[in-house]
């Protein structure tokens, strides 16, 4: 036999050895999986386990906040100012990123947007902030959104989701009265005013959005998501509705307010929008039905978080957009302060409705001349002629009769040199001078010459455009003076009336109504005209005189106003300059201020044009016209308006008695 005298207990044993050795790597193997298990097991169990559970439970389960929209401004028509529209927004979430870069470079071409500076925006963020949402586009449109949401289920952890965004309906019309939002900032955040808000909710900053923000605001609301492992929305376990933010109803006419800032447009080719403020007020309560300042911004920069560049052109810009020059400007007044010097002369009783004044067209005071705007001189005027022709001489002489203390005294008693409480921040007070006030700011003695200046409006005066509006609808509704009301009433979102923000206490001028009617007089000639001097028995009246304020004329109705030119510089800075030689900064302001209709008053406008170069009667003037013409346009419209209906009414009435008849 082949296999015979073979020993096979050594084969057996020889078959045997690798056998154990293979069995024992086996064991060794089996040891070493099992090791790397527990090691495994202790790592995830023991050393990360907190976090890994938090994490998997926010896998599973998300709580998503739901904005509230703000509330809607209106006007006092109901006519749409701001309100909230839905926005789409794109969030990156950096726990639920598998490959960030890859992620966030095809996030990029989508948004059509450099990844890098996406990658900025979401950083590299760590503990508890990984599962926090970040912002990398607020306000997406139709386009980029439809590219992002086909590709959205390829892109763990880019999130998208609709909010609310702010929308001014009107764009630039009427922004500084409306304000700005943004996001809140850390020094807010600290202060118990804000403790029910979080980093990165939305504020009013300025404006009636930052003076109404408890208001406006709203109350959040909440959904909780279950989610896969990429980040997926796959169910929603239970929501809260967020509850939208009240309604907020103007004293603002939005008619009005269209047609003040159409007349600050620029009118013809190469010419250039004014800069200035106009003020319109209903002088038998307060409202504000009008409210311009120019140049102005678009709010909807800030809706979505302004970017650089637009804070950069808007903070850089040498006019300042984002002031309201109708709070906050301070101008001299001008000639528009000669009706408060007129009224403190008849009071203390300088001179009577007769008194007669010669200008030759300078006023000599000690070794210094100061001149009259006319410079051939006025001749002979009484006090309405000296009003209607804006007469200086007439006004340096009663001036310095006067003094400057007692010129202050009754500028200050309709609301000039002090705040008038308007309910918008960073509001000016202007300036009335007196000795004190020069002895205590600059520690000198007022002098005579400065008295001069102080009873045309120039030297220390300044006005805000709505104090200067206030002040004249106090003198067409008989010394009676209203603080000034932005806000007619408080309303939930959905109508129902939560508070009304009343007329405000009135202060009364306590002026003598005699006097009143005779300086409203000559306001009137102001706009109007009126004849020259009145005649005597030698010499009859001379013919009609148009005044200053021609240009304010409205067709059929009767307009009072006075004019007024304000000095930027002094006189012989610029007297050798040709008119378009002077600088623009140098030009003089022009100013109008008027009410309508003398016999009832309506409205009161303030109007003040920066560096026009050009009187107030050939500027400021038309302006104001546009403003008064568009107000009683409407009136007579709601007039007609209702006389139709009355003819309707009747005629249903007598079909329903002929009816009954028969």
């Amino acid at each position: 036999m082949i296999f015979k005298g073979l020993d096979h207990d050594r084969l057996s044993s020889a078959n045997e050895a690798p056998s154990e050795l293979r069995l024992g790597l086996i064991a060794l193997a089996i040891l070493a999986v099992f090791g790397l298990f527990i090691l495994r097991l202790f790592q995830l169990q023991i050393l990360e386990g907190a976090d890994l559970a938090d994490r998997s439970l926010r896998n599973s389960v998300r709580t998503v906040r739901l904005e509230a929209p703000r509330g809607d401004i209106v006007d006092r028509e109901g006519r749409v100012l701001a309100t909230s529209r839905p926005a789409f927004r794109v969030q990156v979430i950096a726990n639920d990123l598998r490959d960030g870069d890859a992620t966030l470079s095809v996030l990029g071409e989508l948004l059509g947007r450099d990844s890098t500076e996406i990658e900025k925006q979401v950083g590299r963020p760590t503990g508890r902030r990984r599962f926090q949402p970040v912002v990398v586009e607020g306000d997406l449109g139709y386009e980029a959104r439809a590219r992002i949401e086909a590709h959205r289920y390829a892109l763990p952890g880019v999130v998208t989701d609709m909010v609310p965004r702010r929308d001014y309906v009107e764009r630039q019309s009427a922004a500084h009265l409306l304000g700005t939002i943004g996001q809140i900032d850390a020094q807010q955040l600290g202060q118990a005013a804000f403790s029910g808000y979080r980093a990165g909710d939305v504020i009013g900053k300025y404006g009636l959005e930052f003076g109404l923000e408890s208001h406006l605001r709203g109350r959040t609301g909440g959904r909780n998501l279950v989610v896969d492992v990429a980040g997926q929305e796959i169910d929603v376990i239970e929501e809260v509705a967020p509850v939208p933010g009240g309604r907020l109803v103007l004293t603002l006419d939005l008619d009005l307010q269209r047609a003040a800032e159409e007349a600050f447009r620029a009118k013809g080719p190469g010419e250039a929008e004014r800069m200035g403020a106009l003020v319109a007020i209903d002088p038998r309560n307060g409202d504000v039905l009008a409210m311009v300042s120019r140049p102005a911004y678009d709010p909807n920069l800030f809706a979505g978080g302004i970017d650089a560049s637009a804070w950069a052109s808007l903070t850089g810009d040498a006019w300042h957009p984002l002031r309201n020059r109708a709070i906050s400007g301070q101008y001299p007044p001008g000639s528009t302060y000669k009706p408060f010097v007129a009224l403190a002369a008849l009071s203390e009783g300088k001179i009577d409705a007769e008194t007669t004044v010669f200008c030759p067209g300078y006023y000599r005071l000690g070794r210094r001349v100061y001149r009259c705007w006319k410079r051939s001189g006025h001749g002979e005027v009484n006090l309405a002629a000296a009003l209607r022709d804006s007469c200086d001489v007439f006004f340096y002489r009663v001036g310095v009769e006067l003094g400057v203390d007692t010129i202050a005294s009754f500028a200050r008693r309709f609301g000039l040199g002090a705040r008038t409480g308007v309910s918008l921040q960073g509001e000016a007070a202007g300036l009335v001078p007196t000795r004190a006030w020069k002895e205590r700011v600059r520690g000198e003695s007022w002098i005579k010459g400065e008295t001069v200046s102080a009873a045309i409006g120039q030297g220390y005066d300044l006005v805000t455009p709505i104090q200067l509006a206030n002040a004249y609808a106090a003198l067409a509704h008989g010394g009676e003076r209203f603080p000034p009301r932005l806000v007619q009433r408080l309303e939930s979102w959905d109508g129902e009336v939560v508070a009304d923000n009343p007329t405000g206490e009135s202060e009364q001028a306590g002026v003598d109504p005699a006097f009143l009617d005779q300086v409203r007089e000559g306001l009137i000639a102001v706009v109007e005209g009126t004849p020259g001097m009145p005649g005597t028995e030698q010499s009859p009246p001379t013919r009609p005189v148009q005044g200053t304020g021609a240009r304010a004329r409205v067709t059929g109705l009767s307009v009072a106003g006075k004019t007024g030119t304000s000095q930027v510089v002094r006189l012989d800075v610029v007297e050798s300059m040709g008119d378009q030689e002077i600088p623009i900064r140098y030009r003089d302001h022009a100013l109008f201020a008027a009410y309508a209709p003398v016999e009832a008053p309506e409205i009161a406008v303030a109007v003040v044009v920066e560096h026009a170069g050009q009187g107030g009667g050939t500027v400021a003037a038309p302006i104001a016209r546009e403003v008064i013409a568009k107000w009683f346009e409407k009136k007579r419209a709601r007039e007609l308006e209702a006389e139709r209906e009355g003819v309707g009414q009747q005629a249903a009435d007598r079909s329903v008695s002929e009816s009954e008849g028969r």
